[in-house]
């Protein structure tokens, strides 16, 4: 078991430096040596590398009044996102079930456990995709969800990140389902540019001890959330048994890193970059130098 604080010094570089790209074939550039820059150069796919350097005053975000409106488009958006398994790191694929309805997302209930519920009026779509990083020889699998969530407000998101910031203060004990639960956890908030957090508006992580019926001894749980206006990723690991310390240090890494690559694709859309679109096809139609400003 990975001590929690091994894991949060790590996801400090993370999440401050965006540490290392992985390529189509998992392999790693050199770390960056300042936060990543929204509208960075495309990768080969097409999908903006969260890695290459930039202004560290812009945040990955999501211009609210370029942000999904309705039901509909929002669950075009998230379904639209690119999630690469080797987003993650080498090794990992698509696990069954892939995908989550929409329609709904989970929720902490009074008794601390993790439950299925319909979305609330404040949210227009929220969707989980889940990856494994199988098993070898005496290394359990790895297993990894991203869930993109559209609020319907900037407004909304904030308070979503800080009722899960509370969670962990209610519940540092949690039941993920009928086999398997959480304990300990230890959660951790930053805006943009305090400690930790170099890359989106606000981010948080937390780290908690990964149990599983039947089976002896503490595993690895990580979660990290980030927030792009009224848009949150949020990816959790949960790393099985066999694994030392410096791999599974790595592989939370890479979750984060893996979130990281969907922050930027969602900037890409509709965050600084669109702004700054939208402000040179403002100039070149008037002749004007006048900047156009967003609204989050």
């Amino acid at each position: 078991m990975t001590g929690r604080g091994t894991v949060v010094a790590a996801m400090a570089g993370t999440l401050l430096l965006a540490g290392c790209t992985s390529g189509a074939d998992g392999g790693s550039a050199g770390p960056a040596t300042t936060a990543p820059a929204p509208g960075a150069a495309d990768g080969a796919d097409g999908t903006p590398s969260p890695t290459a350097t930039g202004d560290e005053d812009e945040p990955y975000t999501m211009d609210e009044e370029r942000a999904p409106k309705t039901r509909a488009e929002a669950v075009a958006f998230v379904r639209g996102l690119t999630v690469r398994p080797d987003n993650f790191g080498p090794g990992f694929r698509k696990a069954q079930p892939f995908e989550s309805d929409p329609a709904g997302w989970a929720v902490l209930d009074e008794d601390c456990v993790w439950q299925r519920q319909p979305l609330p009026g404040t949210v227009l779509a929220s969707l989980t995709r889940r990856f494994v990083l199988p098993g070898e020889g005496d290394r359990g699998p790895v297993h990894v969800s991203l869930t993109v969530t559209v609020h319907k407000d900037t407004t909304a998101a904030r308070r979503d990140m800080a009722l899960s910031l509370e969670e962990a203060l209610r519940c540092p004990d949690q039941r993920l389902n009928a086999t398997e639960r959480v304990r300990g956890l230890y959660s951790r908030a930053d805006p943009f540019s305090e400690a930790r957090n170099g890359i989106t508006d606000d981010d948080l992580v937390e780290t908690g001890e990964y149990l599983v019926d039947g089976t002896k001894g503490a595993l690895q749980f990580d979660w990290f959330k980030y927030r792009l206006g009224p848009v949150t990723v949020a990816a959790t690991d949960r790393i099985g048994a066999g694994h030392s310390a410096e791999e599974a240090t790595d592989i939370a890494g890479g979750v984060a890193q893996g979130a990281g690559h969907t922050s930027a694709e969602i900037d890409s859309i509709g965050g600084n970059t669109a702004k700054d679109a939208a402000t040179a096809g403002s100039e070149e139609s008037t002749g004007t130098a006048e900047e156009t400003e967003g609204s989050r």
